[in-house]
């Protein structure tokens, strides 16, 4: 398996859009989103070409995909950006047949490496859904420090929550 992570071009971001438009409701809880907060595709769009227009270091999100054999499996944004200083990153494999292949964490490493180099971080934070354990158990394993579990709304799709959330620094 020929694994690529490498920043997301605006041309494949449909494929963030596509797997939260597309995915089931149980995917939706686990993953703490609420579908009625998913904005329309096309609004979607029209903000990730806003973002796409700016310099780096003034976007408020930035995006990764995973690549296996040059087929998309996953991706990971970040947001909440402060360059140079923080963000946060979130971790997604699109196809239930690629989950608990073992690759989340390697992408995950990769991820981080790109969000550290291009935003010239020092702290990178992720917080899962607490009882999802998947991306729980890949942010240990690829090195991200346990910090707490507490009740919070994570971002802007998300309801109100039990999240986990954890650290890598450099």
């Amino acid at each position: 398996m020929d694994l690529t992570v490498r920043e997301m071009m605006m041309d494949e971001v449909g494929l963030i859009i596509d797997y939260f438009h597309n995915s089931t409701p149980e995917h939706l809880e686990m993953l703490g989103v609420d579908p009625t907060r998913l904005p329309s595709p096309d609004a979607w769009r029209d903000r990730y070409q806003r973002e796409y227009a700016l310099p780096v270091n003034r976007r408020t999100v930035l995006m990764v995909v995973w690549l296996s054999d040059n087929r998309p499996i996953g991706f990971s944004t970040s947001d909440r950006i402060v360059y140079g200083d923080r963000a946060n990153m979130h971790l997604h494999i699109v196809d239930p047949n690629d989950r608990r292949r073992g690759v989340g964490v390697e992408c995950v490493r990769r991820s981080a490496e790109i969000y550290f180099a291009t935003l010239k971080l020092k702290n990178l934070f992720c917080e899962p859904n607490a009882f999802n354990v998947a991306p729980n158990r890949t942010l240990q394993k690829a090195g991200f420090k346990y910090m707490k579990t507490y009740m919070t709304v994570p971002g802007p799709l998300n309801y109100h929550q039990a999240v986990t959330r954890w650290v890598i620094e450099r």
